[in-house]
């Protein structure tokens, strides 16, 4: 298999494209990091925040579910 030049040159900037997108990832990752060392040295538990971050994305109903589910398990395992 080949690539013409206008397949290669598309194919070179995809890839110029994703390498520097993944740069842009670790960077943010690191700025992530860094905040939750924030919240952490300002006496915050960070597994906790996660947590909250993660239920913030969903909606309200699903939250509902989810938290019932949890109760509906932890009351099945005699931890409620």
């Amino acid at each position: 298999m080949s690539f013409n030049v206008s397949e290669a040159e598309r194919l070179k900037l995809y890839v110029q494209k994703l390498e520097k997108l993944e740069t842009e990832r670790k960077e943010t990752q690191e700025q992530i990091s860094e905040v939750f060392k924030q919240v952490s040295n300002d006496g915050f538990d960070a597994k906790i925040l996660r947590r909250v971050l993660r239920l913030r994305k969903m909606e309200a109903k699903d939250r509902t579910v989810e938290e019932e589910l949890m109760h509906l398990y932890l009351h099945a395992l005699g931890m409620v």
